[in-house]
């Protein structure tokens, strides 16, 4: 048997979730030494988890939302049977929130389209309300954290194709999309991808200065409700976001970069927009 069926896509999993045990976490390693591909796709499958990790951690933290805590009190805490009643609801209530966190896990990650998307296709089926919720800046810094790792796919089109990337994401969203140019700051345009936003596509494009260093401009036509058009920020994890609204567009920046910097990235972003 040759090393590569010896080694099946579940043990690489495994291998990258550190739950191989030691002898196959080490026969997984020789293979991955034989078969630099495959080990860059391990490496880049690594740093998304990572990623969505410290992205995802603090939502660990989030304290129980009101009316679920509500559900949670007891009916009456004199009597023995309200007590009993009372944790019988609690319990209820507490599955019931952590499905709705597993739903919710399940919309962001099916909804940046990536190497996990798989998972929640068949235990999962995330309507449309539960999808709406998904915050266009939390959608923006999902979609970097799982793209901006990876080392041999992070676009679908690259940057030097940009006049077709253009034309073909302003089709595909049915809007008239630009890709900055943001080389006077040390950006270039690496390419960009199609995503499904929360009811229709949305663009990415990625920029990279000369260090490797990835940022990530995200644009929906879901916002056509919220007439706000003043920045904001947000900070998801180790990302931080800079998101507005411009018409019938949403703009989110995205990046690990400092807050001062990628709101100066984030203005001349908006100026360039406007003016064109």
């Amino acid at each position: 048997m040759s090393p590569r069926t010896q080694i099946t896509e579940s043990d690489l999993h495994a291998y990258v979730d550190g739950e191989l045990p030691k002898a196959d976490h080490e026969r997984v390693e020789r293979f991955l030494r034989r078969h630099p591909g495959d080990a860059d796709r391990m490496r880049e499958y690594a740093a998304q988890k990572r990623a969505l990790k410290a992205l995802f951690d603090p939502v660990l933290e989030e304290p129980l939302p009101e009316n679920l805590r509500r559900l949670t009190s007891p009916p009456n805490p004199e009597s023995p049977q309200g007590i009993a009643a009372g944790w019988r609801a609690m319990s209820g209530s507490r599955r019931r929130y952590e499905w709705w966190q597993r739903i919710a896990a399940a919309v962001l990650v099916a909804a940046i389209g990536g190497a996990t998307g798989w998972f929640a296709r068949d235990r999962y089926a995330p309507t449309p309300s539960l999808a709406a919720v998904v915050p266009l800046p939390r959608q923006a810094a999902v979609a970097h954290a799982v793209y901006s790792p990876d080392v041999r796919r992070p676009v679908e089109v690259r940057g030097d194709q940009e006049e077709q990337l253009v034309t073909w994401l302003s089709k595909r969203i049915g809007a008239q999309v630009k890709a900055p140019k943001l080389g006077g700051l040390g950006y270039e345009l690496v390419g960009g991808r199609l995503l499904p936003g929360n009811a229709a596509p949305v663009a990415q494009f990625m920029y990279q200065d000369a260090t490797g260093q990835r940022l990530t401009l995200y644009v929906s036509t879901e916002n056509v409700t919220n007439r706000e058009t003043a920045f904001r920020f947000a900070q998801e994890g180790k990302v931080n976001v800079f998101y507005w609204v411009d018409g019938k567009f949403g703009y989110a920046l995205s990046a690990t970069i400092g807050k001062d910097e990628l709101g100066r990235v984030a203005s001349a972003v908006y100026d360039q927009l406007e003016r064109q």
